[in-house]
């Protein structure tokens, strides 16, 4: 939704500014990470001026280093979100994908562009063709997540944060 960009977007710009800040984590809330844009905002973003791609950019672009703790679903748009960050962790059920193609979409944010730099052409083009959704464990052998735990991501996004 345009309220999540602008906050994420919000975020990002305080953290970057606040000498303080060593280190940014993304969430989601009550075990969700993000299973994506709500297909009906697509239109009403662009009027704001405020798209998905530039915040990714704008995480991608930090230079503090941002971890995402993914629990539940990290799909389409919410996989993006975790692509632009600089490491990944997941919970052992969560599961990530780029399902757009499913509903005759590409994903938008440039997803198509850092999977592959991530995990290698082939397994990016299978996930981005199919539409299918992965587990951590797979994830994790792909090289899209940097671990895969049974406990809290966001414990373990933090203790990430604080070694790199």
């Amino acid at each position: 939704s345009l309220a999540v960009l602008q906050a994420l977007e919000d975020g990002l710009k305080r953290a970057e500014a606040d000498p303080s800040v060593k280190a940014v984590m993304i969430c989601g809330d009550n075990g969700y990470f993000s299973a994506g844009a709500d297909i009906k905002g697509f239109s009403s973003s662009k009027g704001q001026g405020l798209g998905l791609g530039p915040i990714v950019s704008l995480i991608e672009s930090s230079r503090k280093p941002v971890v995402a703790a993914i629990e539940g679903y990290a799909l389409g748009g919410g996989l993006e979100v975790a692509l632009g960050c600089h490491y990944r962790i997941a919970h052992r059920k969560a599961r990530m994908g780029l399902p757009e193609v499913t509903i005759g979409l590409l994903p938008g944010a440039e997803g198509t562009q850092r999977l592959p730099r991530l995990i290698g052409v082939p397994a990016a083009l299978d996930m981005i063709t199919t539409g299918k959704h992965i587990p951590a464990a797979e994830a994790l052998k792909l090289g899209l997540v940097d671990e895969v735990v049974e406990e809290s991501t966001t414990e373990a996004a933090i203790h990430l944060a604080n070694k790199v």
